[in-house]
């Protein structure tokens, strides 16, 4: 019995410190709390009409040209949170993306269930994609997006080891194009909910990204002639001030 109840005891020591982390791992606060804190942007608010147009997951052979021409054709600049096994496939679309002046950031390199995996391998993640932006690009990414938009303190924290600002979307521009709802669908709500500041949440892989194209193919012109203009995510962050560098301001509780 004493046997027993050392080696539950031990088990118990041993296991300590590996529930603490996935306790960390899981904790997740409200937006507010990270928002004041400058450790996630969802936008930008400012009274002039400018726009962030972002596209997840790619790139990708067919639809990442064809949104990039359309881009070109109404003057707008983009931000691509791309995938870096994507990346490391197709450097030929991504050197065209830096090429025509768009902004690439880190989106993983394998987009695992961040919710699933060690802070370790999240960092690994996120430095093997800022390897294969650099050595393809020359570029070293700013931003990083999670996959599926998951946010915690963890994400954060390792975000921020790595050298990065997340960046999420606005909430009321989440066109959930990769659920092909319908290019009308697409359309209404980027035009219905247009605000300025917005960060625009779109696809270029994943599917068949065509209505996400098409929808493109309404939305830029109706919004170029409500006067808005397309800039990249650290464009619109460093022309409005939102500029905090990560790991300045309060740190709290990591």
């Amino acid at each position: 019995m004493k046997k027993q109840a050392l080696s539950i005891l031990i088990g118990v020591a041993l296991l300590g410190p590996l529930l603490a982390g996935s306790a960390r791992a899981q904790i997740q606060r409200d937006r507010d709390y990270y928002e004041t804190r400058g450790e996630i942007v969802w936008e930008v608010p400012t009274h002039t009409k400018v726009m962030a147009l972002t596209f997840d997951d790619g790139p990708d052979k067919e639809y990442t040209r064809q949104i990039a021409a359309l881009l070109k054709q109404y003057d707008a600049k983009a931000t691509f949170f791309v995938v870096g096994s994507r990346v490391k496939a197709l450097p030929d679309i991504a050197r065209q993306l830096v090429q025509d002046q768009h902004e690439l950031a880190n989106h993983t390199y394998s987009h695992p269930d961040v919710r699933r995996i060690s802070d370790d391998r999240l960092l690994q993640e996120m430095e093997k994609t800022q390897e294969a932006i650099f050595t393809t690009t020359g570029v070293i990414p700013q931003l990083f997006r999670p996959p599926g938009g998951y946010y915690s303190d963890a994400v954060v924290h390792v975000a921020k080891k790595a050298g990065y600002q997340v960046v999420m979307w606005s909430w009321h521009q989440d066109t959930r194009d990769w659920s092909d709802p319908g290019v009308r669908k697409i359309v209404n709500k980027v035009l219905n909910n247009a605000r300025n500041g917005d960060i625009v949440l779109f696809h270029d892989y994943g599917g068949n990204r065509r209505q996400t194209v098409q929808a493109l193919q309404q939305i830029l012109p109706e919004l170029k002639k409500r006067g808005y203009q397309f800039v990249t995510v650290s464009e619109m962050m460093r022309l409005y001030g939102k500029t905090k560098k990560v790991g300045q301001g309060d740190q709290g509780d990591d």
